[in-house]
């Protein structure tokens, strides 16, 4: 059986959900990548923490217009931007924490974010369709 037959079988909900979950893993791969270039560019002189904050709010901006416009495809405006700001408020202390706790299971500060990625992506999924598909 092929792809497209199993695709082809789903009812109108669930293709658009897995519509939704590969564009966020288009858009969720090269907003990572564009956190962990930023992270390990300036890991080499400032904290990790520092790093990664700095990271984040670089892809946060790039994030977010690709979420509403190509993951989601609502609307960008104030309500969906304090879901989507929210969300990441969230997603952001939970990369800082589990960036950390790696760090201090002796991670190198340049393989920590790998299963910190890992364990945030998915949650960081739920929160931003929660806020940006609700009405």
């Amino acid at each position: 059986m092929q792809i497209t037959d199993i695709i082809n079988h789903l009812d109108d909900r669930k293709r658009q959900t897995l519509g939704e979950i590969i564009r966020f893993g288009i858009v969720g791969v090269l907003a990572t990548l564009i956190q962990y270039g930023v992270y390990c560019l300036l890991v080499i002189w400032i904290s990790p923490s520092i790093s990664m904050t700095v990271g984040y709010a670089v892809s946060f901006i790039f994030n977010f217009f690709a979420s509403t416009r190509y993951t989601f495809r609502v609307k960008a405006n104030a309500k969906h931007g304090a879901g989507f700001a929210l969300s990441h408020a969230v997603n952001w202390l939970l990369q800082i924490i589990t960036l950390n706790f790696f760090l201090w299971l002796g991670l190198s500060k340049q393989m920590a974010p790998i299963p910190m990625f890992c364990v945030c992506v998915p949650i960081n999924f739920l929160l931003v369709r929660f806020f940006l598909k609700r009405k």
